[in-house]
């Protein structure tokens, strides 16, 4: 009986099975809520059904893609123009037929990447669809990989196009990383950082073990991650859901610092004390 992949209704997590899956490892982890009326799996196929393509480019040379109605998190994934052609970062939950078509004319995907699962989306569909000879992920994620095939694991750097370096953070995830684009200032920050908005205005920043159970980041965590921020230079970050800017390296640094002049919490701060 071949494999096929379901959604998990109620965060979209995708799983090749024989059947519809008997539970979702991302609903059950700490990180994440269970479903409350119990499990529902979806097949690719009632998932394409009266799903809309949607992209924009939010900022020169990024686009972000998603589908109408959303899928469970509700995922955006970032495309990137780079010298060696476009670099898929994180994943919408589905890409309608009209966004394959678009990437495909835009000469398809030389590299696609993740920060951790909560932004893998539809990465399995980016792979079957069109091919690119890279899908990296943190060496201590691959766990939750089933659904594509990682073909380079990665630790603690690797440079996945001309001006963009992935780096494992740690923290969120054992093996979470962030991809800095040297060239626009942006640090994709997967789950590292999460930004409040005001419509489009960042109001807050936060940084957490697990949102939904409020588990901070430990002390060990944040300056694994406030050394790696240190190092590169950024004023916008996004996020496997949204784009902010400006959100800087001093505001993340001064981020960290609070959490760790004593107890850490999950909670935002708001950004104008972090200013």
């Amino acid at each position: 009986m071949p494999l096929r992949p379901y959604a998990c209704g109620n965060c979209g997590f995708w799983q090749r099975w024989f059947a519809a899956p008997p539970s979702c490892p991302v609903c059950t982890d700490v990180r994440n809520a269970l479903p409350e009326d119990g499990w529902d799996f979806a097949s690719a196929d009632d998932v394409a059904v009266g799903r809309e393509a949607r992209w924009t480019e939010v900022t020169p040379g990024v686009t972000g893609y998603w589908s109408e109605p959303q899928l469970g998190l509700g995922s955006t994934g970032w495309v990137i123009e780079t010298a060696a052609g476009l670099v898929g970062w994180e994943a919408a939950g589905w890409y309608p037929p009209e966004a394959l078509a678009r990437l495909r004319a835009g000469g398809g995907l030389v590299a696609l990447g993740a920060s951790h699962v909560h932004g893998y989306g539809a990465l399995w569909q980016l792979q079957d669809e069109l091919a690119p000879p890279v899908l990296a992920i943190g060496v201590d994620d691959l766990i939750w990989t089933k659904a594509f095939q990682v073909t380079w694991p990665t630790d603690e750097r690797l440079e996945l196009a001309p001006g963009l370096v992935i780096y494992r953070s740690g923290g969120h995830f054992p093996g979470h990383n962030v991809l800095h684009d040297s060239q626009r200032g942006i640090l994709f920050v997967g789950d590292l950082i999460k930004v409040d908005l005001d419509g489009t205005t960042p109001v807050g920043i936060s940084c957490h073990k697990a949102y939904h159970a409020q588990v901070p980041l430990s002390h060990a965590e944040v300056r694994q991650a406030r050394d790696l921020v240190e190092q590169v230079d950024f004023e916008a970050v996004a996020t496997p859901f949204e784009y902010a800017a400006p959100v800087s390296r001093k505001q993340v640094l001064a981020l960290f610092d609070r959490q760790l002049a004593g107890q850490p919490v999950a909670g935002p701060i708001p950004i104008e004390e972090l200013s």
